[in-house]
């Protein structure tokens, strides 16, 4: 994959060499005389489609899962840097790929300047935490503005570093990136100081295609591209009736189709009610990452205090942690409080419970330091060629980039290993089971059966002596004073794997929650047996 990446940045390489350069304003003047967008100042435009719940699928050779989206509008003010999309989004009739069907929810998400926020009912909702783990919700609400159509043209003329140029003829047709031989025009330029944009303007004017890139902990520099087309001229201005969003590159997984609309209406220089950003978006702070650890058993903690736990295991030489959540900066706290725990023990394992993005997004920190990964054996390939490639993270550069460890750069293989059904930790006193879920539901004729499992790839981590078991996103117990929670595939899944595997478990710890008793978990899955 390595020697591919290599080849494709030299053919690109060429052809920005031989390239001749172009007036980017004349480009872009062009372009926003012939969509209509000289005397546009704001829009307004709906249809329906699907999104995708990016770093969620449910296995490495499938797209991100989709939902139904209906009723979609956005208003965009360009010149007070304002927009506000509202949506009703279901699960339809997508596939779960994994996981719970999703509910009907309305969705009301706003960008106004540097602030972004979302809205529930009359309730403004602060964005502190990062899209992904990785970038500011203000920076990403600020860049789809610029990737619309019209809103790049804007953010390109205002730039002061917008260059254009002209991919050259190749052979007896011109060579360019859109459809069907045409020759293209790419502008780029730098927007909020550090994020790249190009946009492709086909040989009609019309903005064809616009990417970026912002940080994310498992792709790095990952790609955010919408492809613009079927335009359609709505009262003078025109504007695609198809767009197709992509967050990832299929070049390094399949995973990459984000959302796709078709537009139905169009509607220039409508009144648009912007409102003052709130004082409780103004006032907003991300909050500390701090982590929490509770002791289970001697030698045994759960690591908490945000959205994710972790989970600290003692061993006579070495100790081990299972799950690096989110991001580096959530593992750097993990790591700091394994080593006030347990001083003097290198961290020789890091179990990773399955490879969506929340799960695995801190297991860069863990391998750049030398800890062997231990995840499930069709995860390798997947974490060779994209999440610990040492390529330059040149967004959010993160320790393994920066330091770039020896054994990603000599002939030794990078320390993974790897989980078929059962992989054990043990110093000869205490031990830890790694265990493969399977899928009971499917053997059980649950049609369903996919919605149990949340990935293919799913890890539980089971400690016999002490009778914990360990789980991501199949069971968290309800909080305390909460009603009971009812019974999901998930649960069920799980449940049958305990009486398959003859586990027997006093303490349930989850990845998402408080810790619960297994008496607890009987009682909301019901006698299956």
């Amino acid at each position: 994959m390595g020697r591919r990446l290599c080849i494709l940045a030299a053919t690109i390489g060429l052809f920005a060499g031989t390239a001749s350069a172009q007036d980017a304003r004349t480009v872009l003047q062009a372009s926003v005389k012939a969509m209509g967008g000289t005397d546009l100042k704001t829009i307004q435009y709906s249809g329906a489609g699907w999104f995708s719940q990016i770093g969620q699928t449910y296995g490495l050779a499938e797209d991100w899962p989709k939902y139904e989206v209906t009723g979609y509008t956005r208003l965009i003010d360009y010149d007070a840097r304002w927009s506000r999309e509202d949506y009703t989004r279901r699960q339809g009739n997508y596939p779960t790929l994994g996981r719970t069907p999703m509910p009907e929810q309305h969705v009301t998400a706003i960008q106004s300047g540097n602030y972004a926020w979302d809205m529930q009912g009359n309730m403004p909702v602060p964005l502190t935490r990062p899209y992904l783990d990785g970038v500011p919700f203000a920076d990403l609400r600020q860049l789809e503005l610029a990737l619309t159509p019209h809103g790049f043209l804007k953010a390109a003329l205002a730039a002061s570093n917008a260059t254009a140029i002209t991919l050259p003829i190749v052979g007896a047709s011109d060579f360019g990136l859109s459809q069907f031989g045409r020759k293209v025009t790419i502008v780029s330029f730098t927007i909020l100081g550090r994020y790249k944009m190009n946009g492709t303007i086909n040989d009609q004017n019309l903005v064809e295609l616009v990417d970026t890139w912002f940080p994310n902990p498992v792709y790095g520099d990952m790609d955010y591209e919408m492809r613009y087309t079927q335009y359609q001229d709505f009262g003078g201005v025109k504007f695609p009736t198809l767009v197709h969003v992509h967050q990832g590159d299929p070049r390094l997984n399949p995973a990459h189709n984000y959302y796709e609309l078709k537009i139905a209406s169009v509607k220039a220089n409508v009144a648009v009610p912007t409102m003052p950003v709130p004082d409780a978006v103004r006032q907003a702070t991300a909050p500390p990452v701090k982590v929490e650890s509770q002791k289970l058993a001697d030698g045994v903690w759960v690591l908490g205090g945000g959205t994710h736990n972790s989970m600290l295991v003692e061993f006579r030489d070495f100790v081990a942690v299972v799950e690096a959540p989110q991001n580096e900066a959530r593992s750097l706290a993990v790591i700091a409080e394994a080593n006030r725990l347990v001083p003097d023990k290198p961290i020789r394992y890091v179990v990773n419970t399955h490879h969506h993005f929340d799960h695995a997004g801190g297991l860069r920190t863990y391998i750049s330091q030398g800890t062997t990964i231990v995840t499930h054996e069709s995860n390798k390939d997947y974490y060779l060629d994209i999440l610990f490639h040492p390529t330059a993270w040149t967004l959010q550069p993160d320790r393994m980039s920066i330091y770039n460890p020896m054994y990603m750069i000599s002939r030794r293989p990078a320390p993974i290993d790897t989980v078929g059904t059962k992989y054990v930790v043990s110093d000869g006193v205490r031990m830890m089971e790694i265990l493969h879920v399977q899928d009971m539901a499917y053997e059980l004729g649950d049609p369903s059966y996919r919605q149990g499992n949340h990935g293919a790839d799913m890890l539980v981590a089971y400690l016999p002596k002490e009778k914990i078991l360990l789980n991501a996103d199949l069971y968290s117990p309800p909080a305390q004073g909460a009603q009971p929670t009812v019974p999901t595939a998930g649960m069920r899944t799980l449940y049958q794997n305990l009486l398959k595997l003859k586990l027997d478990v006093a303490q349930h710890v989850p990845i998402h929650g408080r810790v619960g008793t297994n008496d607890e978990f009987v009682k909301i899955v019901g006698k299956l047996d």
